[in-house]
This record gives C-alpha cells, structure tokens and sequence, in this order.
C-alpha cells in the first residue's frame, strides 16, 4: 500500500487522544495528497446504528457512520498542575486524573447551567505551543491555543482569528470566564455537594492577559461524560466535540477534515449484520451524522461496499450528502435501485455564491452541488433538495426562495425539504461572530429571534411557511419527507410492505410526519441531533 511509508506510531503526540489504547487501531497515517489530515484506520465492531425513539408508529431507525470526523481531537489540553473540581469539593492535579474518576462538569437545564457529577473517560499527554491565560482575580490557566473555554458569551478557543484560516471564536480581554476562579475554590471545597448549583459569570474573572509563552510545553486533556470540567475554577471543554458539531460548516477544514476515523472494514461488519436472521431489513440511512462522501472517501473507498451490501440483503438506503463524489458511484446506485428503494438528497441551503463562501467556507459550491444532482436524474433517479437551515434576514427574502427553488428544478430535482435554521448551545457562538463580523445590522434582531431558545419563534416559522410553500408549487415542485427519527430524506420504503414473495407494495400514502411550522422537538427528540443544518 502506497500509504505505507506515512504510518504514524500510535504513541506520537500527533497520534489521536485515547485512540492508541483501543485494541481496533490499525494505524495512523499522513500523505502530503491530503496535506494537515491525519487519518486514523480502525476496525469497527460493528456498522449498523439503532437511533431511539422509534417503535410504535413509527419504525426503529437505522444510521450507518464509515466515518467520524474528530473535531479538535489533538489540539486541546491544559498544564499538568490545573487543579480539577472533583465531584466531593476537593481538588486535584489534571497530573492525577484516571479514567473512571468522580469529577465535576455542568449541564444546561431549562434555563441555567449547572455543576453536575460526571466521570472521566480518557486521559492523555501530548506537547503544544503554551499560552498563559491571567484573570482578574489572579487565577491563571496555561492552555493550548486550541483549548476552549466558557465565557459570557459562550466557548472561546484561547486564540483565533475574525478571517481566513483560522477563523473561530477566540478569548480577547474584553470577556470573562464563567466558573468561581483558583481564589475561589478553598470556600466552595467545603460544600461536599455542588451538584444542582448554578454557575455563573463572576466580574472578577475577567480576562487581563493572554501571554504566548514561545515554546511548546507538555499538556495534558481529559475526556468526561459531560464534555466539560472545573479547571482552576473555570468552566473548560474538553477535547471531543459534541453531536452538535457534525454539521458546522464555519470550520469544517479544521473540525472535520484534520481528524478523520475511518472504518476500514465497513463493509464487511455491515454485510455480516445484514445476514444475520434477525435483520428486519429496515431502511437504513446515510450521511444524517457525517457525511459518507466526505474527501475521505476519495481514498477509502468505503461506499461502493456498503451499497452492494445493502442491495444485496435487500435492505433500502438513503443517502444524504454536500459532496459532489457521489457521482462515482452512481451507476452501482442506480443498479441497487433496480433492487430496493433507494432516496438521494444533495443538502443546498444557500444560492448566493457570495453568501455560500462566506458561510461555508470549504464545501462543495452550489453550482457543483446542482451538476450532482443533474447527474442523479441522468441516472433515472429522483433527487432530494435539503434548503436546511434557512437564514433569517438572509435566505429567506422571496427573491433569495425564487431563485434557489429555479435553480433546483433546473438541475432536476424532484422534491425540497426546508426549515428555519435553530441554534443550538456550542453553535451558536460561532454564527454569533460570523454575524457581527458579516452582518452587525442583524445582531439585533437574531438575539431578539433566538433569545429564549434554540429555535426561532412559531410566528417566524408559520410566516415562512406561508411564503415558501406556494413558491414550491409554483416551481413543479413537491415538499419532501424528512425522516423524524434519523432527519434525513424519508425512505419511500416507508410507505410499503412486503408480500408473501417478498415484493413490496404501498399499503398507505406517503405524508410528512413533521409539519412545517413545528420544530423537531415537537415530534420526539430523537430528531433534534441528527437535523442537518451549517449551525
């Protein structure tokens, strides 16, 4: 394998955190073909994931993920003698933690943020560029650039940029941490029980200094159940991105591209599964978690496998994607048709070349996304339109629906799904900063849209309804199915059963489960993460 001569040791500091101790790590590889990537082989136990929520009138859904995209996996980390808040009100060094250890994070419930317990479940040394983080209260946290922390306006990394490559959110001296700092810890250690208290800004944790410290120092990160912990009496990420970032498109060269775990043996874990007697053969859905087409795929190759296994146990797949190497493997699509039902989508939110840069920068640009789908109808197959999410004041004028519903019907496809965009806690800070530096006029009114919760208000959502949905008809075009469990492009096997000699009919009409004004939440919870959206 020409690939050979790029292997990392799993034991290098570049190697992913936690990876080098799970007995399926092939290897860790690096090829200037796909420069700043590290790819990291596994072997997966197994392919086919069950989302809950299903039962009753609605059937179990099914994911299958070749990939994982791992964001900011090496790059976080805080000095070995950070004291972390254990779940008893002691502290101790970041040097001592072991898996399994009792520690304190927090939890957004209703409308604060609060310490909760929670375990830590990975631990690992590494080396970085330092940088000393001084507050006001004298507390001082040595970091790498790449580590977050909660400020009062959100997760900041320590450093960053308003443009270009390293664009993100970042730490200036006009915020202040979220947490009770180093100088608080001795009176908070006496409460033995900090679950359910609320955690809150304190003034003095504001930000004095932010000092690079010019040399690369030994650092060490945890991972916990929570996604967080106390470090030095302020709120820290830890390294693993949460679901939410799945379909952050601000920073998809850094969060999804630089770590990538791929699932070598894919495809034949799945085609076991699907043998096996108990396999109902229910749809199963790609591309709702992380994008099958990804440039990964251009080396692993891990789809064509995959299909034929699904086709060949006669099970229906959906596909959705942004990539445009979904025409490599059309053809072999096309023939799993001829065998089970198979749903397509291309997700295309925004139709200002502009406006798409900007916001997504490092994607597929919509004139690609659109030949893709031209290319799927060359194949006589239908294909799904995903307009996920719709940017208020931005996406959403008439003339901005017009056109992009003009344009999706000239490139042939045969349904759109749409939605207002909801922000999320861990995303929305990131829009937040695209917004003041993009559209500062608009600060305003999204706060005011978006301030007491994740999604916008049902007033906005009925008003778009009402403006889109005749220009859908007006265009030759129907509304899509979205799938309320997995949230990607309904399965037409849904609407059908089999007979005695196994060939499946429709038993009843097909119809959306989700109406248009509603979010997700008001059909079952299991949809929430999987909706594909750029926030």
């Amino acid at each position: 394998m020409r690939w050979s001569g790029q292997e990392i040791a799993v034991e290098q500091p570049e190697t992913l955190p936690g990876l080098a101790r799970l007995s399926n790590l092939v290897r860790s590889v690096r090829t200037p073909e796909f420069a700043g990537i590290t790819f990291h082989e596994v072997l997966a136990k197994s392919a086919l994931n069950k989302i809950p929520g299903g039962g009753g009138a609605l059937p179990f859904g099914w994911t299958i993920n070749p990939y994982r995209g791992c964001s900011h996996a090496c790059a976080y980390c805080l000095g070995p003698e950070t004291l972390i808040l254990m779940a008893d009100g002691r502290q101790q060094p970041l040097w001592s933690m072991q898996v399994g250890d009792a520690i304190m994070g927090t939890e957004v419930r209703g409308q604060y943020r609060r310490y909760v317990p929670t375990t830590v479940l990975a631990s690992w040394n590494t080396v970085k560029r330092g940088y000393r983080i001084t507050l006001a209260d004298g507390t001082e946290l040595v970091a790498s650039g790449d580590h977050r922390f909660l400020t009062e306006r959100g997760w900041k990394y320590v450093t960053g940029a308003m443009s270009g490559q390293d664009q993100r959110p970042y730490l200036t001296t006009n915020n202040k941490l979220v947490g009770f700092g180093r100088g608080g810890l001795t009176a908070i250690s006496r409460k033995l029980d900090l679950a359910g208290m609320a955690v809150k800004p304190d003034a003095k944790l504001q930000i004095v200094s932010i000092e690079d410290l010019g040399n690369e120092i030994d650092l060490i990160d945890i991972t916990t159940g929570t996604g967080d912990f106390i470090a030095n009496g302020v709120v820290s990420h830890n390294c693993f991105a949460r679901p939410t970032h799945k379909y952050l498109d601000l920073d998809t060269g850094k969060d999804f591209d630089n770590e990538i775990i791929v699932k070598v043996n894919v495809g034949e874990v799945l085609a076991k599964e699907l043998a096996k007697p108990s396999w109902e053969r229910h749809p199963v859905a790609l591309g709702t978690n992380t994008d099958p087409y990804q440039r990964a795929e251009g080396r692993y190759a891990l789809m064509p496998g995959i299909i034929d296994a699904l086709a060949g146990s006669g099970t229906p797949f959906s596909i959705l994607t942004k990539g445009t190497l979904l025409r490599r493997d059309l053809g072999q699509i096309a023939d799993a048709a001829a065998r089970v039902p198979v749903d397509l989508a291309m997700s295309i939110a925004i139709y200002d070349d502009e406006l798409q840069q900007s916001v997504e920068p490092g994607t597929p640009s919509t004139k690609a996304r659109l030949a893709t789908v031209t290319a799927v109808r060359d194949h006589g197959l239908d294909c799904a339109v995903f307009m996920m999410p719709i940017l208020p004041y931005l996406t959403d004028t008439r003339a901005h629906l017009d056109e992009a519903l003009r344009q999706a019907k000239a490139a042939g496809a045969t349904s759109v799904l749409y939605t207002a965009m909801h922000l999320r806690a861990g995303v929305k800070e990131w829009f937040m900063l695209w917004l003041e530096r993009e559209h500062p006029e608009l600060v305003g009114r999204y706060v005011q849209l978006y301030g007491k919760g994740a999604y916008a208000p049902k007033e906005y959502r009925k008003w778009l309804a009402a403006k889109i949905k005749p220009l859908i008809r007006a265009h030759g075009l129907e509304r899509g199915r979205e799938d309320p469990l997995t949230g990607g492009v309904r399965s037409t096997a849904l609407g059908t059963t089999r007979t005695a000699e196994g060939e499946r009919v429709r038993f009843r009409p097909e119809r959306s489960l989700i109406p248009e004004e509603l979010p997700p939440s008001a059909v079952g919870g299991a949809a929430i993460e999987a909706q594909p959206t750029l926030f």
